[in-house]
């Protein structure tokens, strides 16, 4: 095979990608990413012997989470872009360790693992590489390979809110910590399945705080999200439509497109930045334009300007799309052919000069809907409407919630959500965040005394404030268990992203959740047993048998 990758819900036959990925990876862009993925981890080692001298590098902190970021799935197609990346690894590696050695510490050549020492000079040597340290070549125990693959995904999915947060000036050294232990952990051949299991538990934990941190930066820096009527037509300027998950580059857009004449609209994930009260005051943003990620190839062809990518999140362009020279990378994104956006100098902006003056050159976007869209239901706005949601739960208007949040994706067994959605007894509430809500959000669900069927919280970064919510009513009706609340999990995952909610809920103690559309096939079985006895998670069935399951 040409590769080997499994790391996504849409992975080829549920079984893994080996020609070519699903999201549009070539084996070549698969091969290094395995190589960059092999090298974070020996990197991670050196990070721990620093550590345990009281050594900290925050810019080998900054370098494992932002290379995790660049592996995510849909998050960057640029060969050349992860090779710099490793080059530019090899020499934060060198001087870490003159770093290490000026302080006395004494590093044991014979105790390091390959991955800590191993040294490239040429391409061709990161190709010969790649075919020594995929997925498969993780370990022959097959329960253990699952197991180290199921912390890694978690910690990418960390590394994505780690970033966030970071470009906002929020960092908490514990959490980097605990990546790159984790990390150096799968380096480990002396770890037992068990001890393995307790770090993949213990990723869950460290998944709640970095998701807290996020939210603490999103807030601080532009406010709690507030209820929201978001336009999903369209003016008659020129626009960007900015994709992806980063506020902070939103931030930067909105203020450099201050008087240009050009218009900003969200795209996708970044729907929820709509929601942020720092972000009304611009008149030039006008609201949402198209759906989910996976609906891109036509809705861009539509759009008419540039498209901005500031995350994960990318299809790449079919050979006979129109849009290709519109689109423009930022961030961890990338893909080859689209122009990349640098990244900030000493604090200051990003510079979106040359996206801006590309959107002037083209037409106004062409109108696909109308009409408004409702959301900027985070935990703050929730707990400000605590009184009316646990009186509507005592009187029995409201039978249960049902947690809808996570990822959407092309499959089509994923119409299930959106009947599942529809099927729901008029005395149910869906609680989201992330692109699931699509599947959804725009159907005529009414509302049960003006508290609105469909409550979005946001990005799946904001997956947190289901938590915080879930929390809050434990408290509010003076309950042990979280468990006992009148809530459902029934959750979407596609990719790292919905790995670590799931691990963080799982952490909190929530249990019997379904998960779907299919299982993930990077779950070995005895994995999969583990956590079907322990935590109830199970596939989910048809809309039919679902409801009488949630419902009994």
């Amino acid at each position: 095979m040409s590769m080997f990758c499994f790391q996504c819900q849409e992975t080829a036959k549920g079984i893994g990608c080996t020609i070519k990925g699903v999201c549009g990876k070539t084996p070549e862009v698969a091969g290094i990413q395995d190589v960059l993925m092999y090298f974070l981890r020996g990197l991670s080692v050196y990070a721990e012997i620093g550590r345990d001298k009281g050594i900290e590098n925050e810019k080998v902190n900054h370098f494992v989470f932002e290379g995790l970021f660049m592996t995510i799935t849909n998050a960057n197609f640029d060969h050349q872009r992860f090779i710099d990346k490793l080059r530019e690894g090899f020499e934060l590696r060198k001087n870490f360790i003159l770093e290490l050695e000026a302080a006395g510490v004494e590093i044991s050549q014979d105790e390091l693992p390959e991955a800590a020492k191993w040294v490239a000079y040429t391409p061709g040597e990161y190709e010969r590489k790649a075919q020594q340290v995929g997925v498969l070549q993780m370990s022959e125990n097959e329960d253990v390979r699952s197991l180290r693959e199921l912390i890694i995904y978690g910690i990418k999915g960390m590394a994505a809110y780690a970033e966030h947060a970071y470009n906002l000036g929020f960092a908490e050294k514990e959490i980097f910590q605990f990546m790159q232990k984790g990390l150096a952990a799968t380096l480990n051949d002396n770890l037992s399945a068990e001890e393995l299991t307790g770090l993949v538990l213990e990723t869950g934990k460290y998944g709640v705080q970095v998701m807290a941190l996020l939210d603490k930066a999103n807030t601080s820096k532009y406010g709690n999200p507030e209820i929201t009527k978001v336009n999903i037509g369209v003016r008659n300027n020129p626009g960007i439509l900015i994709s992806g998950h980063d506020l902070r580059d939103m931030e930067d857009l909105l203020e450099q497109t201050k008087g240009t004449g050009v218009d900003v609209y969200t795209h996708s994930e970044m729907l929820p930045a709509n929601y942020y009260p720092a972000f009304k005051k611009y008149e030039h943003f006008v609201g949402n334009y198209g759906n989910a990620w996976w609906k891109q190839r036509e809705e861009f062809e539509t759009f008419n300007g540039p498209i901005l990518f500031t995350t994960n999140c990318i299809v790449p362009p079919a050979k006979s799309a129109t849009y290709t020279d519109r689109i423009y990378t930022t961030g961890a994104s990338g893909l080859e052919g689209a122009i990349h956006i640098g990244e900030r100098e000493n604090g200051g902006r990003k510079d979106f000069s040359q996206i801006i003056e590309h959107a002037k050159r083209c037409e106004a976007p062409q109108e696909i809907e109308t009409g408004e869209i409702v959301g900027g239901f985070a935990h703050n706005q929730v707990m400000q409407l605590a009184d009316k949601v646990v009186d509507a739960v005592k009187s029995g208007a409201i039978r249960k919630f049902f947690v809808m949040a996570g990822c959407d994706g092309r499959m089509k067994d994923r119409d299930y959500y959106t009947e599942f959605a529809a099927a729901l007894p008029k005395d149910t509430v869906i609680l989201t965040a992330g692109c699931a809500k699509y599947r959804y959000n725009k159907l005529p669900l009414g509302d049960i005394g003006g508290i609105p069927r469909v409550l979005d919280a946001g990005q799946c970064n904001d997956s947190y404030s289901l938590a915080v919510i879930a929390l809050k009513l434990k408290e509010v009706f003076e309950l042990n268990d979280i468990n006992d609340l009148p809530i459902a999990y029934n959750i979407a995952w596609y990719e790292q992203k919905a790995v670590i909610v799931l691990l963080a809920l799982l952490s909190l103690g929530v249990k019997n959740i379904h998960l779907g559309p299919t299982l993930p096939a990077f779950l070995s079985p005895n994995v999969a047993k583990v956590l079907v006895e322990n935590f109830g998670i199970s596939p989910i069935n048809t809309v039919d048998e679902d409801m009488k399951v949630f419902l009994n």
